[in-house]
C-alpha cells in the first residue's frame, strides 16, 4: 500500500497513483494534523499532489528523487523558487 498511517504520520511509499488521493484525503480530513513522510516515496500522481496542496499537512523526510526534492517538495512546503524569469 503506497498510503499508510502509522501512528500519529502517514507514510507515503513508492510511485502514489491517481487512486490513492482518496485514501490520503480521507485520512487528512480525518485527522488534521497528520504529518505526511515522503523519504520513500518514489512518484506522486498530480492528484496525489493536489490533495496535498489542499490540506497542506506538515511534511517530513526527503525524498531521493530529484524532481519530488527539488521542485515538488518545495512548492508543497510553500517556498518560493528564486529565479531570474518573471511571471
Amino acid at each position: 500500500m503506497t498510503v499508510a498511517r502509522d501512528g500519529a504520520v502517514i507514510h507515503l511509499r513508492g510511485h502514489c497513483r491517481v487512486e490513492d488521493a482518496e485514501p490520503l484525503a480521507a485520512l487528512l480530513q480525518a485527522e488534521p494534523g497528520l504529518p505526511v513522510d515522503l523519504a520513500a516515496c518514489d512518484g506522486l500522481h498530480g492528484a496525489v499532489v493536489q490533495a496535498l496542496l489542499a490540506f497542506r499537512p506538515a511534511i517530513r523526510g526527503l525524498p531521493e528523487g530529484a524532481f519530488l526534492r527539488d521542485l515538488v517538495l518545495p512548492a508543497l512546503s510553500g517556498e518560493r523558487q528564486s529565479g531570474s524569469g518573471t511571471v
